[in-house]
């Protein structure tokens, strides 16, 4: 049998997969490889992936029917993680037709392909703590309120969860939505705060640092998130007292850093000191978010085990080899 794993040359994509690799399953992956950021990054994290003898890599979009119909003709695939998305909040204020487009019309793919694939055992998608919006009270618990989003990113991913709970509530099938709460380490997405913070500290560059520093965050570091995606893949919902078989957890370090510590040991980790300019609050952004993790904690085991701390020189160090610095 086989996992198919969507956005799998994208920077979780990548880290889900190759650990999937590792503990001796198959894999699909399957990405369109757009110009979002720079595709030179995809293609290095493909060519790790294409070295395992059990990944089959199918260049296609989730928004196209049609390529999704020929990737889950295949009837080895058993399940699925659906990575695939337009990721940023900045990026959905000038672009919002991309996130229609992927996060909608490829999400609601996706549940269609599903649906009519004999023998799917579960399906895990991503979401994202966006979804809290302006939510004030935290730590942000799975149970609080959805509905106030201060961004277009965050109403497509609200929208996800909604339309997943429908088709598992219409049609049966197991699914799970993991809101991640800012992913950081090696190999990761050039738009990031860690990526953009100490390619400008290295280069000595100045960083822009929005509401006059005064934000927190729930940094959580890869290895983390990979061992959260696959323990949810592991375990599938079923309909308990008429309840559909539909979860959503969260999946974040369960603490909350101040945005300047965060630089701080970037600077440490580089030898560097940043060039800080501050700035006011951007539209579609928020202060602070906190990840209540005790559902994930009963339900999966999942436990974080790296703090930035240690992440941030890690992520430092690959970025220093993989960029020749």
């Amino acid at each position: 049998m086989a996992i198919l794993v969507t956005g799998a040359a994208g920077f979780i994509g990548m880290h889900v997969a190759t650990a999937l690799l590792e503990r001796g399953d198959s894999v699909v992956g399957l990405d369109n490889l757009n110009d979002y950021y720079d595709p030179s990054l995809k293609a290095a994290r493909l060519a790790r992936l294409k070295a395992h003898a059990g990944f089959r890599f199918v260049e296609a979009d989730v928004a196209s029917m049609p390529a999704l119909k020929g990737v889950f003709a295949d009837p080895a695939i058993d399940r699925v993680v659906h990575l695939a998305a337009q990721a940023g909040v900045r990026y959905s204020l000038t672009h919002p037709e991309a996130y229609i487009q992927t996060n909608i019309i490829g999400h609601f793919n996706i549940l269609e392909a599903c649906r009519h694939h004999r023998g799917l055992k579960h399906l895990v998608y991503a979401s994202s703590s966006s979804v809290y919006g302006g939510n004030t009270k935290l730590p942000f618990a799975i149970e609080d309120r959805v509905d106030s989003p201060v961004s277009l990113y965050a109403a497509t991913k609200a929208a996800d969860e909604l339309m997943s709970h429908c088709y598992s509530h219409l049609y049966g099938f197991a699914s799970t939505g993991l809101r991640f709460f800012t992913v950081y380490g090696p190999w990761g997405r050039p738009d990031m705060s860690a990526y953009i913070f100490t390619r400008a500290i290295l280069r000595g560059e100045p960083i822009t640092v929005f509401n006059r520093g005064d934000m927190q965050r729930d940094f959580t570091y890869i290895d983390d998130i990979v061992a959260g995606v696959l323990a949810a893949l592991d375990h599938p919902p079923a309909r308990q007292d008429g309840v559909p078989p539909h979860r959503r957890y969260n999946l974040g370090n369960n603490r909350s850093e101040p945005l300047m510590r965060f630089i701080e040991l970037i600077e440490r980790a580089t030898n560097h000191k940043a060039k800080i300019e501050l700035a006011d609050m951007q539209a579609g952004d928020v202060k602070e978010t906190y990840a209540d993790i005790e559902a994930a904690r009963r339900d999966l085991g999942f436990v974080p085990r790296t703090s930035i701390d240690e992440g941030i020189p890690r992520f430092v160090a690959w970025f220093r080899q993989h960029h020749g610095v």
